[in-house]
């Protein structure tokens, strides 16, 4: 990766590890900080058909508030603008690019995996054992800063190619079976 680039990356992430430092309020200014970063440094197979923004949806209740368009606000990715929205159901999840699956959704994890099928979209979560239950970004709290494990086989079953630079800061990264497999 250029070396333009590897200083984005380390920018952005040290951006959202400024907000770790501040009181547990802003735990989801920095998940949204990186959850905009994380669309930075993945690569999707193909980019949704005649898509206009990169679109980021939170799939069950709401933790982010107005926090995620606010962190958001003015950010580009891959030269579309980037913009949330909220779902009510992952049947639902058509055209996103990443989808934050909230704790609501905790019991209905597999059947949101089941709908998802083989979408490419980048799954993200605080849900306990996220990674391990087949999801590709599991956030985890490491002393006081959020940090984030991966599931590369997850990621790899859909064809999403993650940077080198992302995968370096990562807490852990994981070869372990998608989707409850």
């Amino acid at each position: 990766m250029a070396p333009v680039v590897a200083s984005i990356v380390l920018a952005a992430l040290a951006a959202a590890n400024l907000y770790a430092q501040a009181p547990k309020s802003s735990e989801y200014q920095v998940k949204a900080a990186y959850l905009y970063s994380f669309g930075r440094f993945i690569a999707w197979p193909i980019a949704p058909a005649k898509q206009d923004e990169f679109v980021i949806c939170v799939l069950g209740r709401d933790p982010f508030g107005p926090t995620l368009e606010a962190v958001g606000a003015g950010i580009t990715i891959a030269g579309q603008p980037a913009v949330s929205r909220r779902l009510e159901r992952a049947q639902d999840a058509t055209g996103c690019r990443i989808v934050f699956i909230s704790a609501s959704e905790e019991g209905a994890l597999d059947r949101v995996f089941a709908a998802l099928g083989k979408s490419t979209a980048l799954t993200v979560s605080d849900l306990p054992q996220f990674t391990r239950r087949g999801g590709m970004i599991q956030f985890v709290t490491d002393g006081n800063k959020v940090r984030f494990e991966v599931n590369l086989t997850a990621a790899d079953d859909v064809g999403l190619v993650l940077s080198s630079e992302l995968l370096k800061v990562a807490l852990t990264v994981r070869r372990t079976p998608r989707r409850g497999a």
